[in-house]
């Protein structure tokens, strides 16, 4: 359902950081003097709260690779050829990146994934949206003994095993209680969505998945992720 979407949404992410990064480093500001060492700032001196270690900087470095302590970025939203994330959140701990790729310690990315696009990706003809108590409702157009039934359900969203998983609580096929009983069950492989994501960076996973009014809130996580340096064109 995300596909390859999420997998160029994050590398997407963490370049824009990199290169904002490789700039400042190369460049210095116009008009650069001598600038008087800064005294000391509310909350440095030695009552102040400990922060939190921070990752030592790799001492293997070569040309060509930059290398963050930690990054992180918002975006209102990413668009790329495979569809539009919203609200996006990048956040990447002991990032490398170079012509070998780019690696990160621990990421996590946090996006809302429309509705249209998941039906989309899902198939023709199916319309995906919010239902009451956190669910998600989902109706499309099948065949079933030889005739097309239009079917209608609202059902759970969880992630299993790094899936979405979207797994029924009630459907609705219209016709007589008897019958529409009948044709429920039967129908019942049509409505249930069991997605593998695929295309993710090497180390991440769908970790949680909540309904919202405007899409799914996706969050996906990981530890030693790798990314090609061929992904999303970017050359070695």
């Amino acid at each position: 359902m995300l596909d390859g979407l999420v997998g160029a949404g994050v590398l997407l992410l963490v370049l824009v950081v990199v290169g904002l990064v490789t700039f400042l480093v190369m460049t210095e500001p116009a008009g650069t003097g001598s600038v008087p060492s800064a005294g000391p700032t509310s909350g440095s001196g030695p009552d102040a709260p400990s922060a939190e270690p921070s990752p030592s900087p790799p001492t293997d470095l070569t040309a060509g690779e930059v290398w963050l302590g930690d990054v992180a970025l918002e975006a209102g939203s990413l668009a790329t050829v495979d569809g539009l994330l919203r609200d996006v959140r990048a956040d990447g701990v002991d990032v490398r990146t170079g012509p070998a790729g780019l690696t990160a310690a621990s990421m996590v990315l946090d996006a809302t994934v429309p509705f249209e696009l998941v039906a989309e990706q899902i198939g023709e003809g199916i319309v995906v949206g919010p239902a009451p108590r956190g669910e998600a409702r989902v109706s499309r157009s099948t065949e079933l003994l030889g005739r097309r039934l239009n079917v209608s359900a609202t059902g759970t969203v969880t992630v299993v095993d790094g899936q979405l998983v979207v797994e029924p609580t009630a459907i609705d096929v219209g016709g007589p209680s008897l019958l529409s009983g009948v044709l429920a069950a039967l129908a019942r492989e049509a409505v249930t969505i069991a997605h593998e994501i695929e295309g993710l960076p090497e180390g991440m996973v769908l970790d949680d998945v909540v309904v919202q009014e405007d899409g799914f809130r996706a969050r996906l996580v990981g530890d030693d992720v790798w990314l090609a340096p061929g992904a999303l064109g970017v050359a070695p």
